[in-house]
C-alpha cells in the first residue's frame, strides 16, 4: 500500500498532464538558482503488520513499536510499518499464510498455531533445549540460518524467528506437583509439541488460542493451560488461575514473516533496511524483553498470593523424567513418519541449545 507526499501545483499540474496517475513514484522540483531543476523521488510504501499479542503487550510496545520506528527513522520516512495487533488484521492460525498469499505484508505467528505447518521447526519447542526466550530465539534463528529448517518457509521472506519463555503450568481449582496430578484435567496446548506430552501424563489437550484463553478458563472449558510468564500477565491470566507449576515444560516458537513478493518489489536500499533490521539481532532483543517480563510476573504470582511450586529440572526429576521423554519421542516418531530426519534436526537443536545457551 502506498501513498505519496504533497507536492507544489505547478509539479502537481505537470504531473497530470503527462498522463502518468498510476506511476508508484512521485517527484518534485526545487529551483537552485538557476532553471536546472533535479527531480526527488518522495515514494513512501506502508506495509501493514499483524499479529495476535495485545497492543498493550511488552512484544508490541517494547518490540515492534520500536522496531518499526527504527525502519522508518533508517528508510527517511520511505518506509512505514503499520501495526495491527490482537489478531484484528488476521485469525492467530492463519497470520503466517495470510503474509504468503498478501492478505497482510508481515505477520507474527506461533508456529504451534498451525500444527502440521512447521514439523521440523518445532522440534526446537521439545523439553531441556531451551531455558529462556532469549536462547529459544537463538536457537530458531540459527537452525534457519543454517538451513535446517529453512526449507518450512521458501514460500515468504523471513525477517526474524522468535522464541518465548519456557511455558509454566497454570491451573484454577488444583496445584500440580507430579505428572500424575495432571490425569483428567483438561489443559490447554499450544502445539502438537505440547499436546503429545499433555496427553503422556494422562491429561486431556484442547488447542485454543492465546486470545481465547481467559474466557476460556472463567468459564471452565479448560481447567488449566501451559503459558510463559509473561504471558500469563499479557492475557490476563493470572486472574483466572492461582496454581503455578513453575517447570520447563516446552519453548513455543514464532515469527516475524514478510510476504516474499512485496519484499522482493522494493527498491534495495529499503530491502538493506529491512535486512539491516532483521535476523539474530532481532530474535535476541524479543528474547531479553520476554525474559525481563518473565521474571516480573512469576514475582507478581507470588506476591498475589499464588501457590507457586518449583520444578526446575524436570528431565533430572524421576517423577516428570518419564512422561517428558515419552512425549519427545511421540513428537520425533511422528515427524520421522512424514519422511523428515527428525533424530537429525534433534541433534542439531541439541548442538544449537549448547551454542545459545545464556
Amino acid at each position: 500500500m502506498k501513498y505519496y507526499t504533497a507536492i507544489p501545483m505547478a509539479a502537481l499540474l505537470a504531473f497530470t498532464l503527462s498522463a502518468c496517475s498510476n506511476s508508484d513514484k512521485t517527484q518534485t522540483s526545487e529551483e537552485s538558482g538557476s532553471e536546472n531543476t533535479e527531480a526527488v523521488s518522495t515514494e513512501v510504501t506502508k506495509l501493514r503488520l499483524s499479529h495476535f499479542w495485545p497492543a498493550t503487550s511488552s512484544f508490541s510496545k517494547e518490540v515492534l513499536e520500536p522496531w518499526a520506528k527504527t525502519i522508518e527513522e533508517e528508510s527517511n520516512g520511505r518506509l512505514k510499518i503499520e501495526l495491527y495487533p490482537s489478531a484484528s488484521l488476521s485469525k492467530p492460525q492463519v497470520t503466517y499464510e495470510a503474509a504468503v498469499k498478501g492478505t497482510v505484508d508481515i505477520g507474527s505467528q506461533a508456529h504451534g498455531y498451525t500444527n502440521g505447518r512447521f514439523p521440523l521447526t518445532q522440534i526446537a519447542e521439545l523439553p531441556g533445549l531451551s531455558s529462556s526466550a532469549t536462547q529459544m530465539g537463538c536457537i530458531l534463528q540459527t537452525l534457519y540460518e543454517d538451513g535446517t529448517i529453512a526449507s518450512e518457509y521458501e514460500d515468504s521472506h523471513i525477517l526474524f524467528m522468535y522464541g518465548a519463555g519456557p511455558g509454566a503450568l497454570h491451573t484454577t481449582n488444583k496445584l500440580i506437583k507430579t505428572p500424575e496430578d495432571m490425569k483428567g484435567l483438561r489443559i490447554r496446548r499450544p502445539s502438537a509439541v505440547a499436546g503429545d506430552i499433555i496427553e503422556s501424563m494422562g491429561a486431556s489437550p484442547v488447542g485454543l488460542p492465546a486470545n481465547d484463553m481467559y474466557t476460556s478458563l472463567q468459564r471452565g472449558v479448560v481447567d488449566g493451560l501451559s503459558f510463559p510468564w509473561e504471558a500469563v500477565t499479557t492475557f490476563k491470566i493470572d486472574e483466572v488461575t492461582k496454581y503455578h507449576t513453575n517447570i520447563p515444560f516446552y519453548s513455543s516458537g514464532l515469527m516475524l514473516a514478510m510476504n516474499k513478493d512485496t519484499y522482493q518489489g522494493l527498491p534495495e536500499d529499503l530491502q538493506k533496511v529491512l535486512d539491516d533490521n532483521s535476523g539474530m539481532e532481532w530474535a535476541k532483543k524479543v528474547g531479553e524483553v520476554f525474559d525481563k517480563h518473565d521474571k516480573t510476573a512469576l514475582q507478581n504470582a507470588k506476591d498475589l498470593g499464588h501457590e507457586v511450586i518449583e520444578i526446575p529440572d524436570p528431565l533430572n526429576d524421576p517423577a516428570w523424567k518419564g512422561p517428558l521423554e515419552k512425549g519427545t519421542e511421540k513428537y520425533l516418531s511422528d515427524v520421522e513418519a512424514l519422511g523428515h530426519d527428525a533424530q537429525g534436526v534433534y541433534e542439531k537443536a541439541k548442538a544449537a541449545s549448547a551454542s545459545c545457551k545464556v
